[in-house]
């Protein structure tokens, strides 16, 4: 007997940190799981598509957001405290720049059909939050991607290509139609949902929930659809 693998769509913003918490979290579950299989696949979301090409200095964006740095200030304390937990050092030191990320996901795109999204996507999430280079400087994405063997030219035909950027658009839509409306958020066998950086323990008891049982002997049996005993 075959056991059916537990079917994980991830809908998230390279910009969001408590999209990379969640996924360093959900990863510690799937380490800690000894039971079907597991696939993740990633999906795009933009937490804020009105950010212009040029980007945004970090007290510009956090003061247009939330009206003053204090609110933020505070809040990014906690993120500090959860991301040392997960392994990641949070930067949000001057030098951040807030970026549109509609460029990002069309790589992300392309990384999928070629099988590397999962480590484009930790690979940004690192450049964005803990490097602080700026994601909207085609150079620095160009030597990121050079990282995967991809040359500069195919890096630039991506960005600039208005079919993949509405393909992104579509699915990003897709899911805020299904009531994503915020990030991180995990679909496990497109029918249960889990909202934000949840610990692993919560993922845990979500997959013994809905996972087929592990078998771990095989005897003689009757199968009632056959009549073979």
């Amino acid at each position: 007997m075959k056991n059916d693998k537990i079917k994980i769509d991830i809908v998230s913003d390279v910009a969001c940190p408590w999209c990379y918490v969640g996924k360093k979290r959900l990863e510690s579950a799937i380490k800690q799981w000894d039971g079907t299989e597991i696939e993740v696949e990633w999906h795009p979301f933009q937490l804020d598509p009105s950010i212009p090409k040029e980007g945004l200095d970090r007290d510009t964006y956090l003061t247009n957001k939330f009206g003053s740095l204090d609110g933020p200030m505070e809040m990014t304390k906690r993120l500090d405290e959860s991301g040392k937990a997960e392994g990641i050092n949070f930067n949000f030191g001057k030098e951040w720049l807030a970026v549109n990320t509609l460029p990002l996901h069309q790589l992300l795109h392309v990384a999928g059909e070629e099988g590397f999204k999962d480590a484009l996507k930790e690979r940004f999430m690192r450049a964005y939050f803990d490097e602080n280079l700026h994601l909207n400087d085609v150079d620095v994405l160009s030597n990121i991607m050079a990282e995967y063997d991809w040359t500069a030219e195919k890096t630039n035909r991506i960005i600039n290509d208005d079919s993949i950027a509405y393909a992104v658009k579509q699915e990003i839509a897709h899911y805020q139609q299904r009531g994503v409306n915020s990030v991180p958020f995990f679909i496990i066998n497109d029918k249960y949902g889990i909202s934000g950086a949840q610990p692993p323990e919560a993922f845990l008891e979500a997959f013994k929930q809905i996972a087929p049982l592990k078998i771990i002997a095989n005897g003689d049996s009757c199968d009632p659809n056959t009549g073979i005993c």
